[in-house]
């Protein structure tokens, strides 16, 4: 059977995953290495983008380390409105109901968590692309990769390093790809870390 090439981009598919209860790649917490890595991270004011957040566990967590500026996006409603309830009162929160490949603005960290693995690979260099024209100079993708295939059809969809390379290395300079010494024990083995900074382009 052939993949709808839009289908992780449309909000009724992601809605019904969430609504159903069958959105499997949500572990009911924030990611243990990202949370690692943002406990070292030092300017508290940065403009965080999380996209494709789901429940956003992330965003508690970088509240409780005291971030003030953190953008939340997702394209399924029933993830925005549960959002918006729980941040109703929270101004270091932006949450936006919109595709991220439409999204304009300026953001200094990029936080990767199941947002890459839910796209059809054939959009995998707009991902790249897009996530480079919203960083600020300096910029990073920080987070989480799949290392592995599934036997499923996608989503999720996996990959490997090599292709990762290959796909980030004209935009971005490569900190970090390394396998994940922290995953949460059902992904032990499958996950790379990634640190990657925008280049400058003369």
């Amino acid at each position: 059977m052939e993949l709808d090439q839009n289908k992780q981009l449309d909000a009724n598919y992601w809605n019904n995953r969430w609504e159903q209860g069958t959105s499997g790649w949500d572990i009911g917490y924030a990611s243990p290495a990202i949370v690692e890595y943002m406990q070292q991270y030092p300017d508290k004011d940065a403009a965080i983008l999380i996209p494709g957040c789901g429940n956003a566990y992330e965003a508690k967590a970088l509240l409780d380390m005291g971030f003030s500026n953190i953008t939340l996006i997702d394209i399924a409603p029933h993830a925005v409105e549960q959002l918006r309830s729980r941040y109703s009162n929270e101004p270091r929160i932006n949450i936006l109901h919109q595709d991220f490949f439409t999204l304009n603005g300026q953001f200094d960290l990029i936080i990767e968590q199941t947002f890459f693995c839910a796209l059809n690979p054939e959009l995998r260099p707009d991902y790249v692309t897009k996530t480079y024209s919203l960083l600020a100079p300096g910029g990073r993708i920080i987070g989480l990769l799949f290392d592995t295939e599934f036997e499923k059809q996608g989503p999720p969809f996996g990959g490997f390093k090599p292709e990762y390379d290959a796909l980030f290395a004209p935009y971005y300079m490569v900190h970090t790809m390394e396998r994940c010494t922290n995953s949460i024990p059902p992904r032990a083995g499958t996950e790379l870390f990634i640190n990657l900074q925008k280049k400058t382009h003369e």
